[in-house]
């Protein structure tokens, strides 16, 4: 079942078209939406945050949850829907807002269906707090998911595997081709459901310098790249190689994520000393 027709009629009524520039995709199909919508119903959540609502193909079933919602929205049209509806609404974009105003992190969900073009920089940016969220459930490029989930010595392994898996738990939701959205994306997208792991001790701004400069230069090996960290000599960099039992000649896509904590571990004790 699609809501196609429900939501020409409210565009029309508001006289807005979709903006491109704003990766404002609306979500049509009832199945999908059902999913992610049972996905954060899995979560006991007391409050809950969505970013790009649009006209609520979300929102409506989320609103039915009883509990705080917050929306998020960068468009102003639809952030004065929201508000005119006695909504709370931040009117702006989600990777500049402070989440650091969310009174209980952990018992708040973030459901979204994100605009593509802030996808992979929210999730670093979420993975980076010190007060994590209870979880999210997220809607992707299904290429841009893909990369989330990936595995060492794979194309699509790097920066954005590494600081997803390290710092939560993720799993499968459900898939979303171009036709369960209008207008139709030109690619098929994923729903992916996060949960914070809670085993990571290190510093997380640490851990995300040390992979970003992993792979500044994946053609390069990865002792290359990480001798612009400094740390003293190359002879740290050696002796850290040689306790984890990577070659010199390593990269950083073949490493596994205990690779990238050992190296981080070993870091943060020189940062120390």
């Amino acid at each position: 079942m699609y809501l196609t027709s429900e939501l020409l009629i409210k565009l029309e009524s508001l006289g807005l078209s979709p903006k491109k520039s704003l990766g404002q995709n609306f979500l049509v199909s009832k199945n999908v939406i059902d999913k992610i919508l049972k996905s954060a119903q899995e979560f006991s959540a007391k409050t809950l945050i969505e970013v790009g609502p649009g006209l609520g193909s979300l929102t409506e079933g989320l609103l039915q949850r009883g509990c705080p919602l917050l929306l998020l929205e960068l468009d102003h049209v639809f952030a004065r829907y929201w508000r005119e509806r006695g909504i709370s609404v931040i009117e702006g974009d989600a990777l500049r807002w402070d989440w650091n105003q969310v009174k209980e992190p952990g018992s708040t969900l973030l459901v979204s269906n994100l605009p593509y073009q802030i996808s992979s920089s929210l999730v670093i940016d979420r993975s980076m707090s010190t007060s994590p969220l209870m979880g999210m459930v997220l809607m992707f490029q299904k290429e841009v998911a893909e990369r989330i989930v990936a595995k060492p010595k794979t194309e699509q392994y790097g920066l954005l595997s590494v600081i997803a898996q390290n710092f939560w738990n993720i799993e499968f939701v459900t898939e979303a081709g171009p036709k369960d959205f209008y207008p139709p994306p030109r690619v098929a997208s994923r729903v992916l459901k996060w949960t914070p792991k809670k085993d990571y001790e290190g510093d997380a701004q640490d851990f995300l310098t040390l992979v970003k400069v992993g792979f500044s230069h994946r053609r390069k090996y990865l002792l290359s790249n990480l001798k612009s960290l400094g740390q003293g000599s190359s002879d740290f960099w050696l002796s850290a190689f040689d306790q984890l039992g990577l070659s010199q000649q390593v990269r950083a896509e073949e490493l596994t994520l205990a690779h990238w904590r050992g190296l981080a571990y070993h870091m943060n004790r020189r940062k120390r000393e």
